[in-house]
């Protein structure tokens, strides 16, 4: 949790920031980036402390405090590392410290964690409020937030109107201090695919409204900790369970190696629980006496969190790509950043009215992460440069659905966009030639117009240097084929706008009988509306594409030649 982070002074970051490359600022720039990343923190930290909401998830905050501390490595390297200000309300002391725990970053490092260490469990990483219970002479006497780990807020009183917790304990917790996680209850959330789901926020908004005690029925709590309690974890458990604490002992479970901690971390990762979770917690039975714990310096408990499915990236640069009809897209190059198994450099963003209104520059932080089939995704500006420096976008007027159907200098990418799309299995399926086959062979033959090529010979083929003898042997076999494609898909690699299912039943078989249609004619087809009729008689007898059509009919291509 951030805490964490906060409270140890980020000393497990510095090898990583010793290694980081500085920024190529000006010491006046530096110091105006470092001033408004450090007032974002703040702002985050008074809402998590003072509020009990993340604004922010805890991997998007560690990484930012990261870099500020890297900026101050850089820029100010004989100044000490600067350390968070907790924003606690809380004038009530704990008992009991609240240790935190420190996480772990992958199963190698926490297989050196367990080496040499004995009775070992693991519980679920609850993704709730952490707290800390009172109980004297069997009677709840304080429930506390955990604030700074040394005093938190005071909050008793909501503690009476929450059902999970027992108001009266027997035996050994009649005069206990328990610390443990106050959580949104839930039916068989699965966090692979259902994520975080704001649980942490619910519940401290429950904890924190002055109204609405109906919230707190929805609140359950899992004792993660009972400092000076029973030595033997099996009967602490138990005692717990006893207590009206059931689901301590259910979910929690002896383990010896790494592989059986893996084993769990991902079975719960998958299966349906009670309660959200961001990883789980390895844990000695074995722990120090209460008095001995301090805020970030428990050795003896430690976190594996899953891994994010948003990863904060830095924007390298602002690129505008033009696909084939002219619509001009914003894609964000990224500096390389892993998702699940997916290296993710590029991320489209949308319109250039999206981009503008999101108002992102090189050197902004996003977070992004992986949509449907493994697209990335931008989910959130987290953070902006205080110098904006943008690209131009291209100019709008110059870009039409009928343009670049010709080359032209100002529209190479459309026109490059227009022969990706014709040679595409959906069109003419001409197999083995990407975006960049056609940039090579733009740059070589010249090609005048998005079917040049069908006038391009075998020889022609053969002597480009960056092409093999047998890619282009392959290039002009394929160009042949595309000969024997139907008329229908030559409209498509035309960009005729027509809807598809019109195009399937279209009646016509010659590209004269389209071109004797007129609005009336074309509207008399199902789907055709008075608009569409109008931009379909105007692409047919748009100069250049009349002239296309002849080129084909001189290639012999199939309804283009007069019957």
């Amino acid at each position: 949790m951030r805490w964490i982070v906060k409270l140890i002074g980020l000393v497990g970051l510095l090898s990583v920031i010793a290694s980081a490359t500085c920024p190529a600022w000006s010491p006046v720039q530096a110091r105006q980036e470092m001033d408004k990343l450090n007032e974002k923190l703040k702002a985050w930290d008074r809402a998590y402390y003072q509020q009990g909401v993340s604004l922010v998830s805890d991997a998007t905050y560690d990484e930012m405090r990261s870099q500020f501390t890297q900026w101050q490595e850089c820029f100010n390297p004989a100044q000490e590392p600067q350390q968070p200000r907790l924003f606690t309300q809380g004038k009530a002391l704990h008992p009991v410290a609240h240790t935190g725990v420190k996480k772990l970053p992958d199963s190698v490092a926490v297989a050196q964690w367990i080496k040499g260490k004995t009775h070992l469990w693991v519980q679920p990483k609850i993704d709730g409020v952490a707290v800390t219970l009172v109980y004297q002479q069997g009677q709840l006497t304080q429930l506390l937030s955990r604030g700074d780990g040394e005093k938190g807020q005071e909050w008793t009183a909501k503690a009476r109107m929450i059902p999970a917790i027992p108001k009266t304990l027997a035996g050994p917790l009649a005069d206990s201090v328990l610390q443990g996680e106050i959580f949104w209850k839930r039916d068989n959330h699965v966090q692979k695919t259902l994520g975080g789901i704001n649980a942490r926020g619910k519940a401290a908004g429950a904890m924190m409204r002055q109204a609405d005690p109906a919230l707190l029925n929805e609140l359950g709590i899992f004792i993660w900790a009972w400092p000076d309690g029973p030595k033997d974890m099996s009967q602490k458990l138990e005692m717990l369970r006893q207590g009206g604490f059931p689901l301590t002992k259910s979910w929690s479970r002896p383990v010896t190696s790494v592989d059986e901690i893996a084993a769990l971390r991902e079975s719960w990762f998958r299966a349906p629980l009670p309660f959200v979770t961001d990883g789980v917690v390895i844990r000695e039975a074995m722990e120090p006496a209460g008095k001995y714990w301090r805020p970030g310096k428990a050795a003896w408990v430690m976190a594996w969190k899953y891994p994010s499915a948003q990863q904060l990236a830095e924007v390298k640069s602002v690129q505008f790509s033009v696909g084939r009809t002219g619509k001009v897209a914003v894609v964000l190059n990224l500096h390389p950043l892993q998702i699940d198994d997916k290296q993710v450099k590029r991320v489209n963003i949308g319109s250039v009215k999206k981009w503008q209104a999101l108002d992102i520059a090189a050197g902004d932080r996003v977070r992004v992460s992986l949509a449907g089939q493994g697209i990335p995704r931008l989910d959130e500006v987290v953070w902006r440069v205080s110098q904006r420096n943008k690209p131009q976008p291209p100019a709008i007027n110059t870009i039409a659905p009928l343009s670049c159907l010709y080359f032209e200098i100002w529209c190479r990418e459309q026109f490059i966009a227009r022969l990706a799309w014709l040679s595409s299995p959906q069109v003419l399926n001409i197999t083995g030639v990407s975006s960049r086959s056609w940039q090579q062979l733009q740059q070589h033959l010249k090609l005048k117009h998005i079917f040049s090529w069908l006038a391009v010979g075998e020889k022609e083929l053969t002597q480009i240097s960056v092409i093999s003898t047998a890619r282009a042997d392959h290039l002009w076999q394929q160009f042949l084929l595309t000969r024997q494609q139907p008329f229908r898909k030559w409209l498509l690699a035309f960009g005729l706008p027509l809807p598809k299912a019109v195009l399937h039943s279209l009646p016509d078989s010659q590209w004269s009988h389209l071109a004797a249609r007129d609005e009336a004619s074309w509207q008399k087809l199902p789907g055709i509306g008075a608009a569409r009729a109008k931009k379909l008689v105007a692409f047919i007898h748009h100069p250049q594409v009349a002239e296309l059509a002849n080129f084909l009919a001189q290639q012999g291509i199939q309804g283009f030649i007069d019957q």
